[in-house]
């Protein structure tokens, strides 16, 4: 039987380290803060941000929301950005993606300060990332990572594959996997002989958004297996990217979905908030 690579119980762990982080940041005169801006009434979103909000409460950090109407104007939007930059008391922003399509993803991406997108997507944490000089790690790949060290999981010298080459997993994803000394395989839509490919792979990261894409046929015996889709099956029921029945007696270990890498990308999120509030503390 395939190791479990359980989120719920890392993520755990991961926030009592931060909660008493942000317990010493408080009695250094700082508390931590968040504000996140919710774009119109996307019920993924809905359900996304309120889960942050839950999470910077149980940790005792600040937690600002700004819902905002679908209709609301980039100049708005944009004006919001600008204000919260100059905020003293809030450590990250964060825009909840995807916005209406009359907004311009990337001039928000773009507004938000440096120093407070603790998503990681502004193009100088992008850059920092790929010179090997992060000031914030992408959140959902950050996770895994820390899935992989926990479990015991050295990725150096071994062969990983990664399924998926979006900006916000697949390629921050290879590029820390890089980082961790493995010799890395991004494969995406026109890649041939993807099955073949995967059958390499020694760690094997699934992120394209397909219910159950990856078969047992495409899995190296004792091949480490990473899930990081949520997607629904034909029956509505909640899974990921890889058919975990099939897979899991299979792989030497596996994360499942529900329940691997989702409750890890909050808490990284976490993580780089109280990073950001942490840089701000006088000496």
């Amino acid at each position: 039987m395939a190791q479990l690579l359980d989120g719920k119980a890392v993520s755990a762990a991961v926030r009592e380290e931060i909660a008493l982080e942000v317990a010493e940041c408080k009695r250094r005169g700082v508390t931590p803060g968040l504000a996140v801006i919710l774009v119109g009434d996307d019920p993924a979103s809905r359900v996304y941000v309120n889960n942050k909000r839950k999470a910077c409460l149980a940790l005792g950090m600040l937690s600002e929301e700004y819902a905002l109407a679908a209709d609301t104007t980039q100049e708005e939007l944009m004006r919001l950005v600008a204000s919260l930059n100059e905020r003293e008391d809030i450590h990250g922003i964060l825009c909840q993606l995807p916005l209406p399509r009359h907004l311009d993803e990337q001039a928000v991406i773009h507004a938000i300060r440096p120093d407070k997108d603790v998503d990681a997507f502004h193009p100088f944490n992008v850059g920092s990332l790929c010179i090997g000089d992060p000031g914030f790690l992408p959140c959902t790949p950050a996770g895994v990572m820390e899935l992989l060290r926990r479990g015991g999981i050295d990725p150096a010298g071994k062969r990983a594959v990664v399924i998926g080459r979006s900006n916000i997993v697949g390629k921050p994803m290879a590029l820390l996997l890089l980082a961790a000394n493995a010799t890395v395989t991004v494969c995406h839509s026109r890649t041939r002989e993807l099955a073949a490919i995967c059958r390499e792979a020694d760690i094997l990261v699934a992120a394209v958004g397909r219910p159950k894409f990856v078969t047992a046929d495409m899995v190296k015996p004792g091949a480490v297996v990473i899930d990081v889709g949520m997607d629904r099956d034909e029956n509505g029921k909640l899974c990921g990217d890889v058919d975990f029945a099939a897979v899991e007696p299979v792989a030497s270990a596996i994360t499942p979905v529900p329940g691997g890498v989702g409750p890890m990308t909050i808490t990284m999120l976490m993580k780089n908030t109280l990073t950001a509030a942490k840089a701000t503390l006088k000496d």
